[in-house]
């Protein structure tokens, strides 16, 4: 009787699993950060001061979660290893509900000129509408949550202007519906490695899909 109550009372132990922001970085995640601070600072965003706190701060790090904490505040520019450890330390605008997994965000412009530019979130999935209309994707700025954005074309006698950051690139390979239309890629990047990737899919009737890079200067 005494040895099962003593077996009774043994504690319980479990096992708690780690998070994505708990796992150990490499050596070559910690350069590949600090080649990401590196194009910060050719684009003005961080000084030198910020970029040798931070290079220091990213040479120390021991986890995901303490590696993307140096990226956390530029927009548009993220470690892919940590970036499901980001997207939980990001404070979206006021009234801004979150897409769900799998929901395509939608945008449309019929005879009018839609603009998405600044520090806008931007969805993993997008359908963008366009009848004789403008629609401008500026992802410069933008808080780009996942490393693969897909946007699906929907364009008729309408331009379409999409803007990327030089570290990301862009697919257009799926875009084979053009008729009366034209598709321009200033930047070159298709095929190519980037951080994030822009997939385009769908078709342009009547209409131009322009992507490029942002321009410097004020005559760029």
């Amino acid at each position: 009787m005494g040895e099962e109550e003593t077996t009774a009372a043994e504690p319980m132990t479990e096992t708690k699993p780690l998070s994505e922001r708990d796992l150990r970085v490499s050596d070559d995640e910690r350069e590949h950060v600090v080649g990401v601070l590196q194009k910060a600072i050719g684009r003005g965003m961080i000084d030198l001061d910020e970029f040798t706190e931070r290079t220091d701060r990213a040479l120390a790090s021991r986890t995901r979660g303490e590696l993307n904490a140096v990226l956390a505040d530029l927009a548009g520019l993220f470690h892919p290893a940590a970036a499901v450890a980001a997207a939980p330390a990001y404070a979206p605008p006021i009234g801004y509900g979150g897409y769900s997994p799998g929901q395509r965000f939608e945008l449309n412009a019929k005879y009018s000129s839609l603009v998405r530019s600044g520090p806008w979130v931007v969805p993993p999935e997008m359908v963008v509408r366009n009848k004789y209309g403008s629609t401008k994707l500026d992802f410069t700025e933008a808080q780009v949550q996942s490393p693969v954005v897909h946007i699906e074309l929907d364009a008729k006698w309408g331009s379409v202007e999409v803007i990327i950051p030089e570290h990301a690139a862009v697919d257009v390979n799926s875009i084979t519906d053009i008729k009366f239309g034209s598709l321009e890629d200033k930047t070159r990047s298709n095929g190519r490695m980037g951080n994030p990737r822009f997939v385009l899919t769908g078709r342009v009737h009547g209409g131009s899909l322009v992507v490029r890079h942002p321009r410097r200067g004020l005559f760029g």
